[in-house]
């Protein structure tokens, strides 16, 4: 069980970071807390697509601000 999870969440790394466009700045740091913090409390998915928003979120403020 945990070579599946360890597979997966390397794989799913692998494929944004291969494949991110340069408007996801933000986004992939986000999702890998976000897929990591929503793991430990079952709910890895829904943890990487909100860690996304809110990176993504944060990045675009930081450029707006400066």
């Amino acid at each position: 069980m945990t070579y599946r999870i360890a597979l997966a969440s390397t794989l799913m790394i692998g494929a944004l970071l291969g494949g991110a466009p340069a408007e996801a700045k933000g986004c992939l740091k986000g999702a890998v807390v976000g897929g990591v913090a929503g793991h430990m409390a079952g709910h890895g998915k829904m943890g990487a697509a909100a860690g996304c928003a809110v990176g993504h979120h944060n990045a675009n403020k930081k450029d707006k601000q400066g």
